[in-house]
């Protein structure tokens, strides 16, 4: 800018000198990129990662599951070799504990837990009707295990076999009586159960369940002897 009391060539003059210092001060600025500050954080000069590509470059490639029974064996034992006893302990009460849960689910009959055929309400409707009848199929165990005592004596062993024959023509009419009952109470409660569920598969699974000592059935009774289904 040129001033009145400055002539031409001093003007020229100082406007060369301010260019010549805009331009260090450019150059200073460039060189030191301190000066911005200590909040400035210099870029990193590529895409900060997403969480699942650093776990999965943390983890590395996950293993395929194993195809055979053996595989899994061999895979599960070598897992073991690189635990401490401590480890395997803690492992071992961990998976106990799951079992035991599991089966005392199991056994109060929570769908999650039952085994494929005994799940669904026509199945646990079926074991309501078993469960609340005092069926003659029940006393096939103790019959059993009495008759093999009775074996070991001479005298009683020819009354034994006619006794046995007996007793099994009663437990097949029950077993008879049993699965028709069933049978025509789920078609009633159930009238859109496919033919697949009833029958006589439904009739056996009664009859199974009817054989067994009333503590030993699984999953446990949900009614007594005698409640009306």
């Amino acid at each position: 800018m040129k001033l009145p009391w400055k002539s031409d060539d001093d003007a020229a003059t100082s406007t060369d000198d301010a260019a010549s210092e805009a331009t260090e001060a450019g150059a200073s600025l460039i060189e030191e990129p301190d000066s911005k500050g200590s909040a400035y954080t210099p870029g990193k000069g590529r895409a900060t990662p997403s969480r699942r590509q650093a776990e999965g470059r943390r983890r590395g490639p996950v293993a395929p599951p194993p195809t055979t029974r053996s595989e899994a064996r061999a895979r599960k034992k070598a897992m073991k070799s690189t635990l401490s006893k401590d480890e395997k302990r803690k492992l071992a009460n961990d998976r106990r504990t799951q079992r035991n849960e599991q089966r005392e689910k199991m056994m109060a009959g929570d769908e999650r837990y039952l085994m494929p055929r005994d799940k669904g309400p026509v199945r646990r409707f079926a074991r309501d009707i078993v469960d609340s009848r005092r069926n003659f199929a029940g006393l096939f165990m103790p019959f059993a295990i009495a008759l093999i005592v009775v074996m070991f004596v001479p005298q009683l062993a020819v009354y034994a076999n006619m006794v046995l024959l007996v007793f099994v023509l009663f437990m097949v009419i029950d077993a008879v009586v049993l699965g028709r009952l069933v049978n025509r109470r789920v078609r009633e409660r159930y009238p859109d159960t496919d033919s697949s569920q009833t029958g006589f598969r439904l009739g056996w699974y009664a009859f199974t369940r009817a054989m067994q000592l009333r503590m030993m059935r699984a999953p446990k009774p949900q009614v007594s002897p005698g409640d009306e289904v």
